[in-house]
């Protein structure tokens, strides 16, 4: 079997673990690469739909191009949408300039908890990757979080040979993470395999393409000739430069997005 299908594999089982297992489940979906794969793979696992809803986490703050997207994919794949947003603390003039940690915390973090406790999921699937970030090379597969959705990175249960615990004490949510496994370079060699749709800003302009996408305001294009996926392979193939360079959060503290994670971020 090759690299790609046992990736593939993996995460199919886990899956279908995590909806044999928990109750009440949905799927974060960011609109990125990562989210888009996961989709994918959810379609595969449970014969072309996705049987759980997908939570969009809306902060207003988006580019524009992520949202259009969103919503004809949506209707393509026929997938059962719940928008959060948390409208208070729009309506109170939360932006970046109050503070990306600040404004992070606000639109995406507390509106992510309040979506969750509205709809009463006890459990969400999220596209994180341990390449991605040091602070999420410390995440499980299904990762246990606090009343209040805290992550304590210091208190998750072993993992060995794909055992995963599914158990928890009332009153626990837990994360499910796919794809923790893959890099972003299996990311790309799976979308060119599979044929996945991505937003197009993936895909270099004027000398410019982004690698991570997030909220217009935060996050910037980094320098790239790469317009094709197989571009994008070979530009991956050799640069050293991180994935998440353009995403200005993590650039205000060391352990800025450690801080973010630990209060219940994506």
């Amino acid at each position: 079997m090759d690299q790609l299908s046992a990736l593939e594999d993996q995460s199919i089982y886990i899956f279908r673990e995590a909806f044999n297992k928990i109750d009440k489940l949905a799927m974060l979906w960011s609109i990125g690469k990562d989210s888009n794969v996961m989709l994918w793979l959810a379609r595969k696992a449970f014969f072309g739909h996705v049987p759980f809803p997908v939570v969009h986490v809306d902060t207003s703050y988006k580019i524009p191009e992520m949202i259009t997207f969103r919503d004809r994919m949506a209707r393509e794949w026929g997938l059962e949408m719940v928008l959060g947003q948390n409208r208070a603390a729009l309506d109170d003039g939360m932006g970046p300039q109050r503070g990306r940690i600040t404004c992070c915390t606000a639109l995406k973090t507390d509106g992510l908890k309040a979506v969750l406790a509205e709809q009463g999921y006890t459990a969400v699937i999220a596209g994180i990757r341990r390449d991605e970030d040091g602070t999420r090379a410390k995440e499980r597969v299904f990762s246990p979080r606090g009343l209040n959705a805290e992550w304590d990175f210091r208190d998750q249960p072993p993992e060995f040979w794909d055992q995963f615990k599914t158990t928890f004490p009332p009153g626990t949510s837990l994360r499910v993470h796919p794809i923790l496994h893959w890099t972003e370079l299996d990311v790309w060699k799976y979308i060119r395999r599979e044929n996945i749709p991505v937003v197009d800003l993936y895909f270099a302009k004027n000398g410019k393409r982004y690698r991570s996408l997030g909220c217009a305001p935060c996050t910037a294009p980094t320098e790239s000739t790469a317009t094709t996926v197989d571009e994008i392979i070979t530009e991956l193939e050799r640069t050293r430069t991180s994935e998440r360079s353009g995403r200005a959060q993590d650039k205000v503290s060391e352990d800025a997005f450690e801080r973010l994670r630990a209060g219940g971020y994506m």
